[in-house]
């Protein structure tokens, strides 16, 4: 299988029924599939979160994402900042661009990373790297993975569950995408003001 025929497999449909077709080991499916994703960054968190929300209802489909989407963002952040030191995460250190973040993280701690992971379409990997690698405290760290994973894991699961009557319902579907647009242009104003202060203080 090539990288676009598995691109390709990622489908609403297909990952539904991977959950239901390993329903039996209960809910590790749909933990699991949202962890992976804070290591391989490619794969589509939404259609995990989504179809966890069908396969088990709003609830369950919400608290196994984000069972799963935390866990996950805590162990890359743990794994970094016990390595970040290493070979692997040299070329990110000498990054100007980088340590400049990285300060600015550590001297504005909880808020910025709050609301960074509170949004869809934030790169959440690279927010746990760089968290990561700087001296952020890792209490600090939870709390906000903790908060804006449920706040963003919420949203989409609300999306999900209820998705045949977004098919259905036009106006619905229409509300729905003013929202998420909504969402991805905050989420983008806060990473553009963020970034903005990064050269500022760069």
């Amino acid at each position: 299988m090539d990288f676009h025929s598995f691109k390709d497999w990622f489908t609403l449909e297909n990952i539904t029924d991977l959950i239901d077709q390993y329903r039996s080991f209960g809910p590790l499916p749909g933990i699991l599939l949202p962890l992976l994703e804070a290591f391989l960054p490619f794969l589509p968190l939404f259609l995990f979160v989504l179809a966890n929300a069908n396969a088990f209802g709003l609830g369950l489909g919400f608290l196994y994402s984000w069972i799963g989407a935390s866990v996950g963002a805590l162990l890359v952040f743990l794994l970094v900042r016990r390595y970040g030191d290493t070979r692997i995460f040299h070329f990110l250190l000498k990054r100007k661009k980088i340590q400049s973040l990285t300060n600015w993280l550590e001297k504005k701690g909880f808020g910025p990373l709050f609301l960074l992971l509170c949004f869809p379409f934030t790169p959440s990997a690279v927010v746990n790297i760089v968290a990561g690698i700087s001296k952020i405290s890792i209490y600090q760290y939870m709390i906000a993975v903790i908060g804006g994973k449920a706040v963003m894991i919420f949203t989409l699961s609300f999306i999900g569950y209820d998705i045949i009557s977004l098919i259905k319902q036009p106006v619905r579907t229409a509300i729905v995408l003013v929202i998420i647009t909504i969402l991805w242009f905050i989420g983008k104003q806060i990473e553009s003001k963020i970034e903005d202060k990064v050269q500022e203080r760069g």
